[in-house]
């Protein structure tokens, strides 16, 4: 299990730098609720992840299923995870984080709450890293309990520093806004400079892992 964490522990690090989800949350910070409707996007986003990965899951159980041997199909799922990090750091044109204007129709928690989970949709077929979380989760082998458990705490690890938005809207009121805003700022040059870096290492290291399987008939990475 611990050799479990040692693996989602960086791939939880390229995943959780999301310039788009703390644009929204400083976006929902400007609003006429700005604790509850952050926190609710927050929560709605969180949910949704859980979701997806859960649907991922099931996903590629039922494609492994239907083949021979699960366990090279797993391997195949994290070669192409991992060609498609390493594509993903071709492109060298960034628009960087979006900034979170003033909005233009009333937030309400509810609404925020959909709001999140729809956003983590709509970028789901992009998120590489939650589908190599899963892989992961596949190849460890654990019971249906353990993987929803595993899968449930990287989420929750995932949620855990966006916090910070709808805590600081607590303590500061409308006097954390600017400072979010410049946080943000941050945040998508942060993504424009490391990005390419943490994918391309994540990419090779699931394609190595691929490789090594179809040449020794192990992975590198072992549980």
């Amino acid at each position: 299990m611990i050799d479990l964490f040692a693996v989602l522990l960086p791939i939880l690090l390229v995943d959780v730098v999301n310039p788009v989800l703390f644009a929204m949350l400083v976006f929902a910070a400007g609003s006429n609720r700005p604790v509850s409707n952050s926190s609710a996007i927050l929560a709605g986003h969180t949910l949704a992840y859980f979701v997806a990965g859960v649907s991922i899951a099931h996903g590629m159980e039922q494609i492994s299923d239907r083949l021979a041997n699960p366990q090279q199909i797993d391997f195949i799922i994290s070669s192409l995870v991992g060609v498609g990090l390493l594509l993903m750091v071709l492109p060298t044109k960034k628009k960087g984080a979006p900034t979170a204007a003033e909005p233009e129709w009333k937030l309400t928690p509810l609404k925020c709450f959909g709001l999140g989970a729809v956003v983590n949709f709509v970028g789901i077929p992009f998120a590489l890293p939650y589908f190599a979380v899963v892989d992961q989760l596949l190849k460890a082998d654990l019971s249906m309990t353990g993987s929803l458990v595993i899968l449930a705490i990287y989420n929750l690890g995932y949620a855990l520093p966006f916090i910070v938005v709808p805590a600081m809207a607590a303590i500061s009121g409308e006097g954390a806004k600017p400072l979010l805003e410049k946080i943000n700022g941050y945040i998508g040059k942060a993504s424009d400079l490391l990005m390419p870096w943490m994918f391309g290492a994540l990419g090779l290291v699931l394609v190595a892992d691929s490789v090594a399987y179809f040449y020794r008939g192990s992975g590198l990475i072992q549980f």
